[in-house]
């Protein structure tokens, strides 16, 4: 793909501040580098001249609406534009086939810069329909906004890359994906095969409706690990002669039913769900296989394993009241979170300096649609930067989702970007979420995302006193009293085979709705779509 030419605006830059180096420090500003700031600016200028480029990656990875495990198609195109561009690519990390790191650049520091690329069964939708309008009924989709984080990265990347080698900076980054979040798949077992055992930096996208860095410290995600438990029974008639069966299925059920009840007695920080994977062949024979699978949550470690414990407790005992054999096997984990104060306060600033995107009346109404749809408040798309987030107390931690980027952060220190994408008012992981993921929504997010993520670079890159000081609050502070202890061992595979099947199903007529750049504008071109399209009339209120 060729880098599009166009008009250069730039922007006012904001001289990012330092944060200072204790433990409980007050932000010290940074003395003026008017040879950093130009080339800020520099940055800034080309991100904005990469528009189109950064326009088609979120579309392109849009249109391919992978799950996880199975991003072949994604994998495929972001190596090749990153070879295209000089990078050296390694494939097949830690034995995952979707899984790579590309390489470019020498000395130190050594940054690495990820984002997720996978996404959510049946959440197939068209984009900029604000009402539920699959592309394919019950195929998956980008009900998440995966599609957008590489485009931010990448972009960013390029336009650094280009001025590092003008000005001849020392510094490696490397670039890797987020393979299989939606299972919390693949990053615990990244740092355990040495992924980011020689990285000074890592530095993380992941949309957001806001425009914000992720927390610093402790946020209110919790950790977690997924566990599938198998229970292996024995066949028999059902209704001839069911007392020489042994049923699984029964295992599972009575399993679930003891967990419901603990429920009652655990933290309210908890959170834990299962799905029954497999249930049995027929009802006419007595189950002899069935499997269980389910992620236990909670805020730290030891709250992490005593639940795991407690459900191999719970597994046991179904065995034991049904004569049935039980196993389990580990299929994702996540540590909770917990990002760099030094890194954040510096990504802080570069937002502040690049502002939330403008919307048009087009954009607003898009996102009034949609919330008037689910009956959320029609409060349209955000008009301003976030503030930055420190640790929540421990006694208003009340769960939420997870993120394997908590393994990475708890190995280097990390900054994580939350970039203005999508819409709020939403419910997460639904059809919902991809409505504005291949729009100019997205578009400009994604652009505003690329301008921070090349800002915070190029600051690592020419402040040795950055690193310094993350490095400082990673030891002194983050890792002070508490360890990394993973979840996984050097016997745990990546649970590579899962869903396969499901993109087998789909993948054939999913194929027919791929993004051909060199004859369509946009992916709402290609598909006809007028933007934006509501089903109904809608508050008019500006936010």
């Amino acid at each position: 793909m060729t880098r599009p030419f166009l008009t250069i605006s730039l922007i006012a830059v904001l001289a990012a501040g330092v944060t200072a180096q204790k433990p409980a420090p007050a932000k010290a500003a940074a003395a003026p580098n008017q040879k950093l700031e130009q080339m800020k600016k520099d940055a800034v200028a080309d991100v904005d001249s990469m528009r189109e480029f950064t326009q088609q990656m979120v579309d392109q990875i849009f249109s391919y609406g992978e799950l996880g495990f199975q991003e072949f198609e994604t994998s495929k195109y972001i190596t090749g534009i990153l070879e295209k561009n000089g990078f050296k690519v390694e494939r097949g990390i830690s034995g995952i086939p979707t899984a790579w790191v590309a390489t470019w650049g020498a000395g130190k520091p050594v940054i690495a810069i990820g984002s997720d690329i996978d996404c959510i069964p049946q959440a197939s939708q068209k984009p900029g329909v604000a009402y539920h309008d699959p592309i394919i009924e019950g195929a998956p989709g980008h009900g998440e906004g995966h599609n957008s984080g590489q485009a931010v990265n990448i972009t960013g990347v390029l336009a650094v890359k280009k001025i590092m080698e003008r000005e001849h900076l020392s510094g490696t980054i490397k670039i890797w994906p987020g393979v299989a979040e939606e299972l919390v798949g693949s990053k615990a077992w990244f740092v355990r095969d040495g992924v980011f055992k020689d990285v000074d930096i890592a530095i993380f996208s992941h949309v957001d409706s806001s425009f914000a860095p992720q927390e610093w410290g402790d946020d209110s995600g919790n950790g977690l690990v997924s566990v599938e438990y198998s229970f292996k029974g024995e066949s028999a008639h059902a209704a001839g002669q069911p007392w020489r069966g042994r049923s699984a299925l029964d295992a599972v059920e009575l399993m679930d039913v003891g967990w419901n009840f603990r429920r009652e007695h655990l933290r309210l920080q908890q959170r834990s769900h299962y799905v029954i994977t497999n249930g049995g062949d027929q009802p006419n024979v007595v189950p002899p296989n069935a499997s269980v699978w389910y992620y236990f949550r909670e805020n730290d470690y030891p709250h992490i394993k005593e639940l795991w414990d407690i459900g191999n407790t719970m597994a046991k005992a179904a065995s034991m009241m049904t004569s049935t054999e039980v196993s389990w096997r580990i299929l994702g984990t996540a540590w909770p979170k917990h990002m760099s104060k030094t890194l954040s306060e510096l990504m802080e600033d570069n937002i502040k300096a690049v502002g939330m995107p403008t919307w048009s009346e087009a954009d607003q109404a898009l996102a009034r649609g949609i919330q008037h749809e689910l009956k959320s408040k029609e409060e349209g798309l955000a008009t301003k930067v976030s503030a930055l987030k420190g640790p929540i107390p421990e006694e208003q931690r009340r769960g939420g989702g997870s993120d394997d980027i908590g393994d990475v952060s708890w190995t280097v220190p990390t900054v994580s970007l939350r970039f203005p994408s999508n819409i709020p008012g939403l419910p997460g992981h639904n059809w919902a979420n991809a409505i504005s993921m291949a729009t100019p929504i997205a578009h400009k997010g994604a652009t505003a995302g690329a301008k921070v993520q090349a800002m915070t670079m190029l600051e690592i890159l020419t402040r040795p006193e950055v690193v310094q000081q993350a490095w400082d609050y990673f030891k002194n502070v983050q890792n002070k009293d508490k360890k990394y202890i993973p979840f996984i061992t050097d016997k745990d595979p990546p649970a590579i085979w899962l869903n396969k099947a499901t993109l087998d199903k789909y993948r054939p007529e999913m194929r027919k709705y791929y993004y051909d750049p060199t004859k369509y504008k946009t992916y709402l071109e290609q598909l006809g779509i007028k933007y934006p399209t509501v089903r109904s009339a809608t508050s008019t209120a500006q936010p």
